[in-house]
């Protein structure tokens, strides 16, 4: 027996129109550096950056391998001393095999200053600190060097007294090789003998450095002026557009019959298209060939001091992008990092707004989160970095790339091209994302690396 007296929910609903979301994604972020990058459009397909011609410049890292429980250099790697980047495999190997293994613990002197330089130092796990005597006495921080990284090679080729001390900050392994080894191979090989002279007799210059231009200044008497001509690099760097690609299938029957009040191929695409837009994000800031992270020249990475990233750490990358320093951008993880050391010091980041988003600011730059940001050694666990951009064509700096049109473009560098409908009934549309992104001059980029962010601290 029913003993309701008027008409159920259940039951009425089957009457009632339904307010409903278009699809919904966790995967959309904010996607902040395809935001901030200007755009150029390429009508070619290729974008090439013709610059002054510089001194040769390689990574400034050897980089090593653990094999068991030996740690190795990378006999190849050995070309980033610049008398060698003409050297055989086989002298390489022969080279590579005379480091020797040097454990070290935080604090330990690796070298003192004045000291004559009979081995070259490779960092291949760990953090040091680079110290000299300032002119006027003072303790002087030089530079914080890590994984990779070399010291000193212009002492140790020219057998002369260390320029600065070094001390290590953390635990690790260096790999040392005495004088005597490139010594041999200097007495028996012609090519490095040539290549060795050539070296000692730039006297010092930086690597990286634009070769320059001759000029005259002053305003007395009548000297000769100087000729020149600015020269350029033989072959410039060439960026073809990349794409991210895939084929979204919607059935004729989903697309005829639920297509109200959503449409549900527009629904689909827009989802791809979202998931498209992320994917060309991580590849503008980690692919191995044009990837943001991967093309920040020698000089224009900083080590953590401390592992978590500090207002100091940031000063000193804003010393290498200097010029009109457009934002940071991290890891969202390591900008709360970045916010403990502050409050720890007393000196809170202003909030300041951009993309319509309260956003950290350190010195009125802002730092953009980017969930891209890749960690080494595990995610949220390892180490992560911080860049730092300049950005615009007019800037010299760093700017996106996209074609300035392509057939069935639907979003400015996305295309969406029916397919057809196969048999049966479904159609298929190719969604293309075509992009690549440009480091004009190399100090439009700076990196922070190794910085941790698992630090808290007690208030209480």
């Amino acid at each position: 027996m029913n003993d309701r007296m008027s008409l159920g929910t259940d039951a009425a609903r089957q009457l009632a129109t339904t307010t409903k979301t278009t699809p919904q994604m966790r995967g959309i972020t904010p996607r902040y550096l395809l935001r901030a990058l200007p755009w150029v459009d390429v009508e070619s397909g290729v974008f090439r950056v013709n610059r002054r011609r510089s001194y040769v410049l390689g990574d400034d890292r050897i980089s090593t391998f653990t094999d068991g429980d030996d740690t190795r250099v990378i006999p190849g790697d050995l070309r980033e001393l610049p008398y060698l980047r003409g050297a055989d495999d086989s002298l390489l190997a022969e080279l590579a095999a005379e480091f020797t293994t040097v454990p070290f613990e935080a604090g330990q002197m690796l070298t003192e200053s004045a000291d004559m330089t009979d081995r070259l130092v490779v960092i291949a796990q760990g953090r040091a600190e680079k110290r000299a005597n300032g002119r006027y006495g003072e303790d002087a921080l030089l530079e914080v060097i890590g994984d990779g990284q070399f010291f000193d090679l212009d002492a140790w080729t020219r057998s002369a007294p260390m320029p600065y001390r070094v001390k290590a900050l953390t635990p690790g392994v260096a790999l040392c090789l005495d004088r005597a080894a490139l010594s041999r191979l200097h007495d028996r090989d012609a090519g490095i003998r040539e290549a060795m002279a050539a070296y000692l007799a730039t006297n010092g210059v930086r690597p990286g450095a634009e070769v320059p231009v001759d000029l005259a200044a002053g305003h007395s008497g009548e000297p000769d002026l100087p000729a020149t001509y600015v020269d350029y690099e033989d072959a410039p760097r060439e960026y073809h557009m990349t794409l991210a690609q895939t084929v979204l299938r919607v059935h004729t029957r989903v697309s005829d019959l639920y297509n109200g009040p959503i449409d549900q191929t527009r629904a689909q695409a827009n989802l791809t298209a979202h998931a498209l837009r992320e994917r060309q994000e991580a590849s503008i800031l980690n692919h191995p060939e044009f990837g943001l992270f991967h093309n920040v020249a020698p000089g224009q990475r900083v080590q953590a001091r401390h592992g978590s990233p500090t207002p100091d750490d940031l000063d000193e990358l804003l010393t290498r992008v200097w010029k009109q320093p457009a934002y940071f951008l991290a890891h969202p993880r390591a900008i709360a990092a970045f916010g403990r050391e502050c409050t720890r010091r007393g000196v809170p980041p202003v909030i300041d707004t951009s993309f319509g988003s309260p956003l950290l600011t350190w010195r009125g730059v802002p730092l953009l989160p980017s969930d891209k940001v890749r960690f080494s050694g595990g995610s949220g666990f390892g180490t992560t970095e911080i860049l730092l951009m300049r950005v615009g064509e007019a800037e010299q700096g760093v700017v996106g790339l996209r074609p300035s049109g392509v057939a069935d473009e639907v979003e400015p560098g996305l295309a969406m091209r029916n397919m057809g409908v196969d048999q049966k009934g479904i159609t298929s549309y190719l969604m293309t994302a075509y992009f690549n992104a440009a480091v004009l001059v190399e100090d439009a980029l700076a990196v922070l690396q190794n910085v941790e962010v698992n630090n808290y601290h007690d208030y209480a």
